[in-house]
């Protein structure tokens, strides 16, 4: 074992405190799978809601380049590698550790943002605490490399928490650490090719005691970097050789204990730092960016702490616990996220999906190809995903200086004036008997969005307001190119209809035959989001 591979274990170790116990449990959820799934129900709040806003916010902002920066500008070949070189020299001599550092957030007005989230539609805003560069964006309590000692140098996850509520709105946290530890194993490499062939990246050669003197001293650079896990061996020949070598050992996506002790000392300080987050921030939802829960018994034990925790602060489990690829049991305890993805048909329970306008992280690429999502396509997909039990998170990506471009203050405000139309067709409904009609039926699946077909003017999803005021509303997913035919709602499948409404408009001549509605062409109330609600009032619709 190398002197830096022990030093890691043991400062690994020692933040992580006391091993994994079973913990007695007067509380209401124990840290195992029956327990989470028995005790838990979806809050109302979050079925209300349908909507939220992500900051998606990191470091890996600073370079303006996209997804995984901090990986991928350490593989040869890929265009973050090079962007990296023309910008910053070589990552053997400038890392990832050094751009952690120049994000400064300088311009970031927390209190503005949420107040322009929350009149673009938000009901829930979802911070970033730690993305897979390992930097905890909070006031840690178990790990040195958090934006109070580095970068901004103030609590980004308590700022945003504050904004969120002072608005009104609903806070969660998102926590992609688990994943550090393999996604951090390029910065151990070295060029295959090249005048620098051979020659190892920070991450490889970078103690403590090289911080002497240096903005970063008393931090130690192999906690952030997670230390050598899969370190590529001498001699590899060849851009091609280096990255079939990655694929293989570090290039997966790892939900399991890494290996060894210090793979337990790190599940341990995994555990620590997200029981910090929720006991700092009392958050009403976190994302785990896993499949299921990450660490096994570490993973349970977290979700457990954090039901157990909103007991103590709520008098019931009034939260919500995302994670994606759920079996069915798993999809009691938890709430499914979906990401970047569809379902292709109405769950019975309460679900998520989340995108982006762009990347992840903020890419001035696209803002210059004008290349992000529209407000239209926007509403097309919470229309689809609200019919379906769902609801939408939208990462909106934000500069590393803590601004929107101007296509994206654009993009707020359009979907700002649709939902001051449509509002009430979509913030506490439920589903209907079906979710919709049309040809457009995009396939079920995580990251399969930029394959969907675009939905038109023949795709219906529908809504239900329950209550005494109880309405059918029917999205038209284009603007309408004539009547509007809906077959689900002729006489021999529905009830009688008595009164046909376009939001943000007058009622409507209709005529109900026995296999299908015809509605006189409503007007387009925000001509930039041209998704029509229509409100369907009648004898037995609902």
């Amino acid at each position: 074992m190398t002197p830096t591979r022990r030093a890691m274990i043991g400062g690994l170790a020692a933040m992580a405190g006391a091993p994994l116990v079973a913990a007695s449990y007067p509380e209401s959820f124990a840290p195992d799978w029956a327990s989470l799934a028995a005790g838990y129900r979806v809050p109302d709040w979050f079925r209300d809601a349908k909507f939220g806003i992500w900051s998606h916010w990191s470091a890996q902002c600073v370079p303006e380049f996209g997804d995984w920066y901090g990986r991928l500008m350490y593989v040869q070949g890929d265009p973050a590698y090079a962007h990296h070189l023309a910008h910053y020299g070589h990552p053997s001599r400038t890392g990832f550790l050094e751009i952690e550092n120049l994000w400064k957030a300088e311009h970031w007005r927390p209190h503005e943002l949420m107040r322009r989230y929350k009149r673009a539609g938000a009901r829930y805003f979802m911070a970033l605490g730690c993305h897979h560069d390992n930097l905890d964006a909070f006031a840690s309590r178990h790990h040195a490399w958090n934006t109070l000692r580095v970068g901004p140098r103030r609590d980004i996850v308590g700022s945003w928490s504050k904004a969120a509520r002072a608005a009104g709105l609903k806070f969660g946290i998102s926590n992609h650490s688990s994943h550090a530890w393999h996604w951090w194993q390029t910065a151990y490499g070295y060029d295959a090719e090249g005048p620098m062939r051979g020659v190892r990246y920070d991450a490889y050669r970078l103690t403590r005691a090289d911080g002497r003197g240096a903005w970063w001293q008393g931090l130690d650079p192999q906690e952030l970097y997670t230390g050598r896990w899969f370190v590529p061996p001498e001699g590899i020949q060849g851009i091609a050789a280096m990255k079939a070598w990655h694929d293989a050992h570090d290039g997966q996506w790892l939900e399991t204990v890494p290996p060894g002790s210090a793979g337990l000392a790190y599940a341990r300080q995994w555990l620590a730092r997200q029981q910090d987050l929720v006991e700092r921030y009392r958050p009403d939802c976190v994302y785990l960016d896993d499949s299921g829960l990450p660490f096994g018994p570490y993973g349970l034990r977290a979700a457990a702490h954090y039901y157990n925790q909103a007991v103590r602060w709520h008098g019931q489990a009034d939260v919500a616990l995302f994670a994606k690829k759920l079996a069915p049991r798993q999809g009691l305890a938890l709430v499914e996220d979906v990401e970047r993805g569809f379902s292709d048909r109405l769950r019975a329970q309460p679900w998520q999906t989340d995108t982006c306008i762009g990347n992840w992280h903020y890419d001035r690429r696209l803002f210059d190809q004008r290349g992000y999502k529209s407000a239209r396509l926007v509403v097309q997909r919470l229309c689809d995903v609200v019919a379906k039990n769902g609801n939408l998170l939208l990462s909106i990506p934000i500069r590393a200086d803590g601004t929107h471009d101007s296509d994206e203050l654009a993009i707020l405000d359009d979907l700002a004036d649709w939902f001051a139309v449509h509002g009430e067709a979509i913030y506490g409904t439920r589903p209907w008997r079906i979710y919709g009609e049309g040809p457009t039926r995009p396939a079920a699946g995580n990251m399969n969005e930029g394959g969907a077909p675009a939905f038109t003017a023949a795709d219906i999803r529908f809504t239900v307001t329950p209550g005494r005021d109880a309405a059918l509303h029917a999205f038209v997913l284009d603007a309408p190119r004539g009547e509007v035919r809906i077959s689900a709602l002729g006489v021999d499948r529905a009830g009688a209809v008595g009164r046909v409404r376009v939001l943000g408009g007058g009622e409507l001549p209709f005529r109900q035959e026995r296999d299908v509605l015809v509605i006189a062409s409503p007007p387009v109330p925000i001509a930039r989001v041209p998704i029509v609600a229509l409100r369907i009032e009648g004898e037995g619709l609902i």
